[in-house]
């Protein structure tokens, strides 16, 4: 199990899978790189896949800090730069997403291009209110009510109805390194915080921001922001798919990066 050390001691799980250029592929809120599922194997035919567990979560050191956006965008830097890397592609899901606007801002030489998924520029009244109703979920029921009701959160009703024995089977697997309540509550609080829409016109990556339209945690609106304020950005928007559409329509998200991050 390979594990990076950070400058302050504490370690990430990280994975690299095939050869190509290199992409650093970066979860969510739940930060489990294992989240990516058969994207990780169909992405590494052509690219050189970086996966790693977001400190905190999963594999990586449960380390009881105040978290940030650009803490966790620092982290991933740091395993950049231990893994000889100087320059990147970088697709983000949700806190990933937040995590590579960091980079893309502040280490702007870092960053070849830039994926977006189903990320926000600045949290407004309803991400804060949903963030602090699953805030209130994990503190008053527990990190299994959490994480079962994260499963409403993340996916479309259709797609809940026809996979409830592999959500059974998910929240099972997810309960062997189940969330500690502190660092997740810091983890939302980062999140909720993150504010980056005055300086995207900063960004110099060629930019592409997915989403799906029936996103109910990072609705279509977030995503046209991005593109608007980004220089040179623009949007995939598929029609379907949840906050967890890479996993629902794989092969389209597949597809439409690739032909995004090998197009000259």
């Amino acid at each position: 199990m390979p594990l990076f050390k950070l400058r302050d001691g504490a370690e990430l799980h990280y994975e690299i899978h095939g050869s190509g250029p290199v992409l650093f592929l970066v979860a969510g809120l739940g930060g489990d790189a294992r989240w990516w599922g058969e994207n990780i194997p169909e992405l590494a035919r052509q690219f050189t896949v970086v996966v790693h567990d977001h400190r905190g979560t999963a594999r990586s050191t449960l380390s009881k800090i105040t978290y940030s956006v650009a803490q966790m965008a620092d982290d991933a830097l740091q395993l950049m730069d231990g893994l000889g890397y100087d320059k990147v592609h970088w697709c983000g899901h949700s806190t990933g997403g937040a995590m590579g606007q960091v980079l893309a801002i502040e280490q702007s030489r870092r960053i070849d291009r830039l994926v977006l998924s189903a990320t926000w520029a600045k949290t407004d009244a309803f991400f804060r209110r949903l963030f602090e109703v699953r805030a209130l979920m994990l503190k008053g029921l527990g990190p299994a009510a959490y994480l079962k009701s994260s499963a409403l959160a993340l996916n479309s009703p259709s797609w809940v109805r026809d996979h409830d024995a592999d959500l059974v089977a998910a929240e099972a697997k997810a309960l062997e390194t189940i969330p500690v309540p502190e660092i997740v509550l810091s983890r939302i609080a980062a999140i909720v915080a993150h504010d980056r829409r005055a300086d995207l016109q900063k960004v110099k990556a060629r930019t592409l921001a997915v989403c799906a339209r029936d996103d109910t945690v990072t609705p279509l609106y977030f995503t046209e922001e991005l593109v608007r304020l980004i220089p040179g950005a623009r949007a995939y928007v598929l029609p379907d798919g949840g906050h967890a559409y890479p996993n629902v329509h794989g092969a389209e998200f597949r597809r439409v990066m690739t032909s995004f991050l090998l197009e000259s």
